[in-house]
Protein backbone atom coordinates (compact mmCIF):
# COMPACT_ATOMS: atom_id res chain seq x y z
CA UNK A 1 0.00 0.00 0.00
CA UNK A 2 2.94 2.25 1.10
CA UNK A 3 4.50 1.94 -2.51
CA UNK A 4 0.92 2.64 -4.19
CA UNK A 5 0.54 5.77 -2.25
CA UNK A 6 4.32 7.04 -2.92
CA UNK A 7 3.75 6.27 -6.96
CA UNK A 8 0.16 7.71 -6.90
CA UNK A 9 1.95 10.69 -5.17
CA UNK A 10 4.27 11.29 -7.56
CA UNK A 11 2.28 11.00 -10.81
CA UNK A 12 -0.31 13.73 -8.80
CA UNK A 13 2.23 15.80 -8.51
CA UNK A 14 3.48 16.17 -11.71
CA UNK A 15 0.07 15.96 -13.01
CA UNK A 16 -0.87 18.90 -10.20
CA UNK A 17 1.40 21.31 -11.73
CA UNK A 18 0.29 21.83 -14.46
CA UNK A 19 -3.52 23.89 -15.64
CA UNK A 20 -5.62 21.66 -17.45
CA UNK A 21 -9.71 21.17 -17.68
CA UNK A 22 -9.05 17.48 -17.13
CA UNK A 23 -9.76 15.91 -13.83
CA UNK A 24 -6.89 14.82 -11.47
CA UNK A 25 -5.44 11.32 -11.49
CA UNK A 26 -6.48 10.83 -8.07
CA UNK A 27 -9.96 11.91 -9.07
CA UNK A 28 -10.13 9.48 -11.66
CA UNK A 29 -8.92 6.31 -9.21
CA UNK A 30 -11.28 7.60 -6.50
CA UNK A 31 -14.23 7.82 -9.08
CA UNK A 32 -13.30 4.14 -10.70
CA UNK A 33 -12.87 2.43 -6.39
CA UNK A 34 -9.01 2.13 -7.19
CA UNK A 35 -8.38 4.16 -3.92
CA UNK A 36 -10.33 4.41 -0.94
CA UNK A 37 -11.80 8.03 0.49
CA UNK A 38 -8.45 7.23 3.30
CA UNK A 39 -6.06 6.95 0.53
CA UNK A 40 -7.61 10.51 -1.53
CA UNK A 41 -7.27 12.40 1.14
CA UNK A 42 -3.79 11.46 1.69
CA UNK A 43 -2.50 11.84 -1.68
CA UNK A 44 -4.42 15.53 -1.78
CA UNK A 45 -3.28 16.34 1.95
CA UNK A 46 0.02 17.17 0.64
CA UNK A 47 -1.05 19.36 -2.19
CA UNK A 48 -0.36 22.90 -1.40
CA UNK A 49 -1.18 24.54 -4.53
CA UNK A 50 -3.99 23.01 -6.78
CA UNK A 51 -6.17 24.18 -9.39
CA UNK A 52 -9.97 23.25 -9.27
CA UNK A 53 -11.76 24.62 -12.42
CA UNK A 54 -14.44 27.02 -11.52
CA UNK A 55 -12.51 27.47 -8.34
CA UNK A 56 -9.09 28.71 -9.61
CA UNK A 57 -5.68 28.32 -8.25
CA UNK A 58 -6.17 26.78 -4.79
CA UNK A 59 -3.83 27.49 -2.18
CA UNK A 60 -3.64 25.17 1.35
CA UNK A 61 -1.55 25.51 4.15
CA UNK A 62 0.14 22.22 5.64
CA UNK A 63 -2.10 21.95 8.51
CA UNK A 64 -4.78 22.27 6.13
CA UNK A 65 -5.65 25.39 8.66
CA UNK A 66 -5.77 28.06 5.96
CA UNK A 67 -7.18 27.89 2.15
CA UNK A 68 -7.39 30.34 -0.54
CA UNK A 69 -8.76 29.82 -3.85
CA UNK A 70 -8.17 32.36 -6.64
CA UNK A 71 -9.72 32.76 -9.60
CA UNK A 72 -11.66 35.12 -12.10
CA UNK A 73 -14.73 35.24 -14.48
CA UNK A 74 -15.10 37.14 -17.51
CA UNK A 75 -18.47 37.78 -19.82
CA UNK A 76 -17.67 40.02 -23.17
CA UNK A 77 -20.93 41.07 -24.96
CA UNK A 78 -21.77 42.49 -28.48
CA UNK A 79 -25.46 43.98 -28.10
CA UNK A 80 -27.45 45.39 -30.87
CA UNK A 81 -30.60 47.54 -30.15
CA UNK A 82 -32.89 48.54 -32.93
CA UNK A 83 -35.57 51.29 -31.19
CA UNK A 84 -39.11 52.02 -33.03
CA UNK A 85 -39.67 54.80 -34.31
CA UNK A 86 -42.91 55.29 -33.65
CA UNK A 87 -43.15 58.43 -31.31
CA UNK A 88 -40.67 60.16 -33.18
CA UNK A 89 -40.50 63.20 -35.51
CA UNK A 90 -37.47 64.33 -37.56
CA UNK A 91 -36.01 66.21 -35.03
CA UNK A 92 -35.74 63.30 -32.87
CA UNK A 93 -34.81 60.47 -34.08
CA UNK A 94 -34.23 57.44 -32.23
CA UNK A 95 -30.85 56.39 -32.36
CA UNK A 96 -30.29 52.45 -33.02
CA UNK A 97 -27.39 51.10 -30.92
CA UNK A 98 -24.65 49.03 -31.59
CA UNK A 99 -22.00 48.09 -28.46
CA UNK A 100 -19.12 45.95 -27.54
CA UNK A 101 -18.91 45.67 -23.44
CA UNK A 102 -17.14 44.32 -21.06
CA UNK A 103 -19.95 43.34 -19.39
CA UNK A 104 -18.31 41.52 -16.03
CA UNK A 105 -14.46 41.52 -15.34
CA UNK A 106 -14.37 39.47 -12.07
CA UNK A 107 -11.40 38.66 -9.45
CA UNK A 108 -12.46 36.33 -6.44
CA UNK A 109 -11.13 34.86 -3.72
CA UNK A 110 -12.52 32.45 -1.22
CA UNK A 111 -11.35 29.99 1.32
CA UNK A 112 -11.13 29.61 5.08
CA UNK A 113 -9.02 31.06 7.73
CA UNK A 114 -8.31 28.98 11.30
CA UNK A 115 -10.68 26.93 10.65
CA UNK A 116 -12.85 25.09 7.73
CA UNK A 117 -16.00 26.57 10.01
CA UNK A 118 -14.95 30.40 9.10
CA UNK A 119 -15.76 30.71 5.56
CA UNK A 120 -14.66 34.21 3.66
CA UNK A 121 -15.18 35.65 0.53
CA UNK A 122 -13.94 38.67 -1.71
CA UNK A 123 -15.07 39.77 -5.41
CA UNK A 124 -13.49 42.14 -7.14
CA UNK A 125 -15.76 43.78 -10.64
CA UNK A 126 -13.28 45.96 -12.81
CA UNK A 127 -16.47 46.54 -15.40
CA UNK A 128 -18.38 48.54 -12.50
CA UNK A 129 -15.28 51.43 -13.14
CA UNK A 130 -16.81 51.53 -17.31
CA UNK A 131 -20.17 50.15 -16.88
CA UNK A 132 -23.36 52.85 -15.61
CA UNK A 133 -23.66 53.28 -12.92
CA UNK A 134 -20.52 53.98 -11.64
CA UNK A 135 -21.30 54.56 -8.27
CA UNK A 136 -21.81 51.07 -7.30
CA UNK A 137 -17.63 51.08 -7.30
CA UNK A 138 -14.38 48.09 -7.86
CA UNK A 139 -15.94 45.88 -4.58
CA UNK A 140 -18.95 43.68 -5.00
CA UNK A 141 -18.52 41.15 -2.22
CA UNK A 142 -16.85 40.70 1.11
CA UNK A 143 -17.68 38.85 3.47
CA UNK A 144 -17.13 36.25 6.42
CA UNK A 145 -19.33 32.97 7.21
CA UNK A 146 -18.87 31.29 10.50
CA UNK A 147 -20.40 27.40 10.25
CA UNK A 148 -22.08 26.71 13.78
CA UNK A 149 -23.81 24.13 12.38
CA UNK A 150 -25.13 23.14 8.80
CA UNK A 151 -28.41 24.50 9.96
CA UNK A 152 -27.06 27.47 12.02
CA UNK A 153 -24.06 30.16 10.13
CA UNK A 154 -23.65 33.59 10.75
CA UNK A 155 -22.47 35.63 7.62
CA UNK A 156 -20.86 39.10 8.29
CA UNK A 157 -20.20 41.97 5.24
CA UNK A 158 -21.08 43.18 2.24
CA UNK A 159 -23.30 40.22 -0.17
CA UNK A 160 -26.19 40.29 -2.06
CA UNK A 161 -29.49 40.65 -0.44
CA UNK A 162 -31.03 37.25 -0.53
CA UNK A 163 -34.26 38.51 -2.26
CA UNK A 164 -34.87 36.99 -5.81
CA UNK A 165 -33.77 33.43 -6.90
CA UNK A 166 -32.74 34.86 -10.22
CA UNK A 167 -30.42 37.34 -8.37
CA UNK A 168 -29.41 35.37 -6.11
CA UNK A 169 -27.88 32.95 -9.20
CA UNK A 170 -24.47 33.45 -10.05
CA UNK A 171 -24.21 36.07 -13.01
CA UNK A 172 -22.33 32.94 -14.69
CA UNK A 173 -24.99 30.73 -13.86
CA UNK A 174 -27.79 32.38 -15.80
CA UNK A 175 -29.71 30.65 -18.75
CA UNK A 176 -30.18 33.94 -21.10
CA UNK A 177 -27.35 36.37 -21.35
CA UNK A 178 -28.59 38.78 -18.05
CA UNK A 179 -30.83 38.65 -16.24
CA UNK A 180 -34.95 39.31 -16.70
CA UNK A 181 -36.63 42.86 -16.72
CA UNK A 182 -38.47 42.07 -13.81
CA UNK A 183 -35.26 40.48 -11.68
CA UNK A 184 -33.77 43.95 -12.55
CA UNK A 185 -37.00 45.97 -11.30
CA UNK A 186 -37.37 44.61 -7.66
CA UNK A 187 -33.69 43.19 -6.20
CA UNK A 188 -32.72 45.82 -4.17
CA UNK A 189 -28.82 44.08 -4.86
CA UNK A 190 -25.90 44.31 -3.06
CA UNK A 191 -25.48 45.22 0.81
CA UNK A 192 -23.87 44.77 3.95
CA UNK A 193 -25.33 43.16 7.05
CA UNK A 194 -25.48 40.36 9.11
CA UNK A 195 -27.16 37.57 8.00
CA UNK A 196 -28.04 34.13 9.91
CA UNK A 197 -28.48 31.09 7.31
CA UNK A 198 -28.80 27.40 7.54
CA UNK A 199 -30.05 24.25 5.51
CA UNK A 200 -32.06 21.77 7.50
CA UNK A 201 -31.81 17.99 6.58
CA UNK A 202 -29.47 17.97 3.82
CA UNK A 203 -31.14 21.03 2.16
CA UNK A 204 -34.84 19.57 2.07
CA UNK A 205 -35.15 23.28 3.87
CA UNK A 206 -33.05 26.35 3.22
CA UNK A 207 -33.93 29.43 5.14
CA UNK A 208 -32.16 33.47 5.32
CA UNK A 209 -32.40 35.99 7.77
CA UNK A 210 -30.86 39.17 7.34
CA UNK A 211 -30.50 42.84 8.69
CA UNK A 212 -28.85 45.32 5.80
CA UNK A 213 -28.17 48.68 5.60
CA UNK A 214 -30.57 49.17 3.32
CA UNK A 215 -28.78 51.70 0.73
CA UNK A 216 -27.46 49.50 -1.15
CA UNK A 217 -23.77 48.57 -2.68
CA UNK A 218 -20.70 50.38 -1.11
CA UNK A 219 -23.36 52.79 0.50
CA UNK A 220 -23.59 53.53 4.28
CA UNK A 221 -26.55 54.71 6.40
CA UNK A 222 -26.24 58.50 8.18
CA UNK A 223 -29.99 57.56 10.49
CA UNK A 224 -31.01 54.75 12.10
CA UNK A 225 -32.69 53.19 9.68
CA UNK A 226 -31.89 49.83 8.38
CA UNK A 227 -33.71 46.95 6.40
CA UNK A 228 -34.68 43.30 7.08
CA UNK A 229 -34.76 40.51 4.37
CA UNK A 230 -35.74 37.25 4.98
CA UNK A 231 -36.07 34.23 2.24
CA UNK A 232 -37.16 30.33 2.72
CA UNK A 233 -36.76 27.60 0.33
CA UNK A 234 -38.16 23.74 0.08
CA UNK A 235 -36.44 21.18 -1.76
CA UNK A 236 -38.48 18.02 -2.11
CA UNK A 237 -36.38 15.52 -3.71
CA UNK A 238 -32.55 16.90 -2.25
CA UNK A 239 -31.11 20.13 -2.45
CA UNK A 240 -31.16 22.12 -5.69
CA UNK A 241 -28.18 24.51 -7.23
CA UNK A 242 -28.57 27.68 -8.01
CA UNK A 243 -28.22 27.24 -11.37
CA UNK A 244 -30.10 28.05 -14.08
CA UNK A 245 -30.07 25.41 -17.26
CA UNK A 246 -30.29 21.76 -16.68
CA UNK A 247 -26.71 21.18 -17.89
CA UNK A 248 -25.95 18.47 -14.97
CA UNK A 249 -28.57 16.30 -16.37
CA UNK A 250 -30.66 15.63 -13.47
CA UNK A 251 -31.29 12.37 -13.66
CA UNK A 252 -34.21 12.29 -11.36
CA UNK A 253 -36.35 15.32 -10.88
CA UNK A 254 -36.13 18.06 -8.93
CA UNK A 255 -37.95 20.92 -7.66
CA UNK A 256 -37.49 23.73 -5.40
CA UNK A 257 -40.27 26.66 -4.24
CA UNK A 258 -38.91 29.76 -2.66
CA UNK A 259 -40.65 32.67 -0.69
CA UNK A 260 -39.04 36.12 -0.34
CA UNK A 261 -39.28 39.13 1.59
CA UNK A 262 -37.34 42.56 2.23
CA UNK A 263 -38.84 45.83 4.09
CA UNK A 264 -36.39 48.78 3.73
CA UNK A 265 -37.21 52.71 4.85
CA UNK A 266 -35.11 55.38 2.53
CA UNK A 267 -34.84 59.06 2.32
CA UNK A 268 -36.27 60.30 -0.82
CA UNK A 269 -33.45 62.27 -0.52
CA UNK A 270 -30.41 59.87 0.55
CA UNK A 271 -28.05 59.13 -1.77
CA UNK A 272 -28.27 55.06 -2.49
CA UNK A 273 -27.16 52.30 -4.66
CA UNK A 274 -30.82 49.71 -4.79
CA UNK A 275 -31.99 48.64 -8.06
CA UNK A 276 -35.85 49.32 -7.35
CA UNK A 277 -35.07 53.05 -6.59
CA UNK A 278 -32.85 53.16 -10.10
CA UNK A 279 -34.33 54.17 -13.55
CA UNK A 280 -35.29 50.83 -14.25
CA UNK A 281 -36.76 50.32 -11.08
CA UNK A 282 -40.31 49.32 -10.08
CA UNK A 283 -39.62 52.61 -7.97
CA UNK A 284 -38.04 54.82 -10.62
CA UNK A 285 -40.53 53.76 -13.15
CA UNK A 286 -43.65 54.04 -11.28
CA UNK A 287 -43.48 56.79 -8.81
CA UNK A 288 -43.35 59.54 -11.80
CA UNK A 289 -46.01 57.89 -13.91
CA UNK A 290 -48.40 59.26 -11.15
CA UNK A 291 -49.43 63.23 -11.28
CA UNK A 292 -47.73 65.74 -8.70
CA UNK A 293 -50.62 65.45 -6.33
CA UNK A 294 -50.36 61.74 -5.74
CA UNK A 295 -46.88 61.60 -6.24
CA UNK A 296 -44.21 60.32 -3.37
CA UNK A 297 -42.09 63.69 -2.87
CA UNK A 298 -38.04 63.26 -3.13
CA UNK A 299 -37.20 64.49 0.55
CA UNK A 300 -39.54 62.23 2.17
CA UNK A 301 -39.26 58.68 4.03
CA UNK A 302 -40.43 56.30 2.12
CA UNK A 303 -41.23 52.71 3.59
CA UNK A 304 -41.02 49.77 1.17
CA UNK A 305 -42.18 46.27 1.58
CA UNK A 306 -41.88 44.12 -1.14
CA UNK A 307 -42.09 40.42 -1.36
CA UNK A 308 -41.87 37.26 -3.72
CA UNK A 309 -42.33 33.63 -5.02
CA UNK A 310 -40.47 31.15 -7.03
CA UNK A 311 -40.09 27.78 -8.46
CA UNK A 312 -37.77 25.38 -10.57
CA UNK A 313 -37.84 22.19 -11.68
CA UNK A 314 -34.78 20.35 -14.06
CA UNK A 315 -35.19 16.90 -15.14
CA UNK A 316 -33.01 15.13 -17.59
CA UNK A 317 -31.79 18.62 -19.93
CA UNK A 318 -35.44 20.10 -19.33
CA UNK A 319 -35.67 22.85 -17.14
CA UNK A 320 -38.46 25.54 -16.10
CA UNK A 321 -38.32 28.30 -13.61
CA UNK A 322 -40.81 31.12 -12.90
CA UNK A 323 -41.06 34.48 -10.46
CA UNK A 324 -43.73 36.75 -9.19
CA UNK A 325 -43.22 40.19 -7.33
CA UNK A 326 -45.07 42.86 -5.48
CA UNK A 327 -44.13 45.83 -4.33
CA UNK A 328 -45.34 48.86 -2.27
CA UNK A 329 -44.17 52.14 -1.52
CA UNK A 330 -45.39 54.43 1.30
CA UNK A 331 -44.65 57.99 1.99
CA UNK A 332 -44.54 58.82 5.19
CA UNK A 333 -45.43 62.71 4.65
CA UNK A 334 -47.85 62.84 1.93
CA UNK A 335 -49.53 59.17 2.99
CA UNK A 336 -49.38 58.47 -1.05
CA UNK A 337 -48.63 55.22 -2.04
CA UNK A 338 -47.88 53.20 -5.26
CA UNK A 339 -47.81 49.99 -6.19
CA UNK A 340 -45.85 47.37 -8.48
CA UNK A 341 -46.31 43.51 -9.54
CA UNK A 342 -44.26 41.87 -12.28
CA UNK A 343 -43.34 37.90 -13.45
CA UNK A 344 -40.96 36.24 -15.13
CA UNK A 345 -41.62 32.49 -16.59
CA UNK A 346 -38.53 30.96 -18.85
CA UNK A 347 -38.12 27.38 -19.72
CA UNK A 348 -34.88 25.91 -21.80
CA UNK A 349 -34.12 22.41 -23.08
CA UNK A 350 -30.48 20.61 -24.49
CA UNK A 351 -31.35 19.12 -27.62
CA UNK A 352 -27.63 17.95 -26.99
CA UNK A 353 -27.06 16.99 -23.53
CA UNK A 354 -25.29 19.28 -21.67
CA UNK A 355 -23.78 20.78 -24.75
CA UNK A 356 -26.40 22.93 -27.13
CA UNK A 357 -29.71 24.24 -25.45
CA UNK A 358 -32.58 26.43 -26.48
CA UNK A 359 -34.97 28.72 -24.15
CA UNK A 360 -37.31 30.98 -23.98
CA UNK A 361 -38.23 33.62 -21.32
CA UNK A 362 -41.88 35.71 -21.17
CA UNK A 363 -41.03 38.52 -18.37
CA UNK A 364 -43.69 41.38 -17.10
CA UNK A 365 -43.73 44.05 -15.11
CA UNK A 366 -46.58 46.51 -14.10
CA UNK A 367 -44.16 49.25 -12.40
CA UNK A 368 -47.47 51.31 -11.28
CA UNK A 369 -50.89 48.81 -11.01
CA UNK A 370 -52.94 52.71 -10.18
CA UNK A 371 -52.20 54.00 -13.42
CA UNK A 372 -52.90 52.56 -17.20
CA UNK A 373 -51.01 51.80 -20.14
CA UNK A 374 -47.54 51.51 -18.32
CA UNK A 375 -46.68 47.75 -18.44
CA UNK A 376 -43.22 46.16 -20.02
CA UNK A 377 -43.54 42.95 -21.64
CA UNK A 378 -40.10 41.35 -22.74
CA UNK A 379 -40.67 38.15 -24.95
CA UNK A 380 -36.77 36.12 -25.54
CA UNK A 381 -35.54 32.89 -27.21
CA UNK A 382 -32.16 32.30 -26.69
CA UNK A 383 -29.39 29.55 -27.68
CA UNK A 384 -26.64 28.35 -25.52
CA UNK A 385 -23.38 26.09 -26.45
CA UNK A 386 -21.85 24.86 -23.28
CA UNK A 387 -18.23 24.01 -24.32
CA UNK A 388 -17.39 23.17 -20.23
CA UNK A 389 -20.23 23.87 -18.03
CA UNK A 390 -21.11 27.43 -17.43
CA UNK A 391 -17.34 27.75 -17.37
CA UNK A 392 -16.65 27.87 -20.91
CA UNK A 393 -20.24 29.12 -22.84
CA UNK A 394 -21.53 31.00 -26.09
CA UNK A 395 -24.89 32.67 -25.28
CA UNK A 396 -26.76 34.64 -27.84
CA UNK A 397 -30.61 35.82 -27.30
CA UNK A 398 -33.35 38.09 -29.12
CA UNK A 399 -35.54 40.10 -27.33
CA UNK A 400 -38.84 42.24 -28.45
CA UNK A 401 -39.38 44.71 -25.82
CA UNK A 402 -42.80 45.94 -26.14
CA UNK A 403 -43.61 49.32 -23.88
CA UNK A 404 -47.24 50.75 -23.91
CA UNK A 405 -47.17 54.46 -24.14
CA UNK A 406 -46.85 55.44 -21.01
CA UNK A 407 -43.48 54.35 -20.28
CA UNK A 408 -42.39 54.55 -23.87
CA UNK A 409 -39.45 56.31 -24.92
CA UNK A 410 -40.14 60.08 -25.87
CA UNK A 411 -43.31 59.62 -23.56
CA UNK A 412 -45.35 59.45 -26.68
CA UNK A 413 -49.09 58.14 -27.67
CA UNK A 414 -47.57 55.25 -29.04
CA UNK A 415 -46.52 51.93 -27.39
CA UNK A 416 -43.22 50.85 -29.11
CA UNK A 417 -41.92 47.72 -30.04
CA UNK A 418 -38.05 47.84 -29.72
CA UNK A 419 -35.20 44.64 -30.50
CA UNK A 420 -32.58 43.30 -29.23
CA UNK A 421 -29.66 41.07 -30.07
CA UNK A 422 -26.92 40.07 -27.83
CA UNK A 423 -23.78 37.82 -28.12
CA UNK A 424 -22.20 37.05 -25.07
CA UNK A 425 -18.93 34.67 -24.54
CA UNK A 426 -18.15 33.17 -20.62
CA UNK A 427 -14.75 32.05 -19.05
CA UNK A 428 -14.52 31.08 -15.42
CA UNK A 429 -11.68 30.05 -14.53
Amino acid sequence: MKKTMTTIGIVAAILGSQVSFAKTLEDVLKEKGVITEEDYKAVTRSKSLDYKLGEGFVFTSPDEKFRTAIGSSFQIRYAFMDLDNANNTTANKAQDSSRFELRRIKLFFNGYAFTRDLAFKLVLNFANSQNPPTTTGLLEETWMNYRLLDEAQLRFGQDKVQFGRQFITSSTALQFVDLSVVTIAFVPGYDTGLMIHGKIAGGLVNYNVAGYGGLGQNTFRTTSDNAFAARLTVNPFGDVKYSESDVEYSRKPLVSLGADFFRDTVNGSETNNLNFFGSKGWYGIGNPLLSAARRISTGEAIDFNTAGIDAVFKWLGCSAQGEYFIGQADGQTTKNTLRAQGFYTQAGYFVIPKKLEFAARYAYLDPNRDVADDHWIETTGAISWYINDHNLKLVADYTNIHKQKGISFNNGPNATDDRQVRFQAQMVF
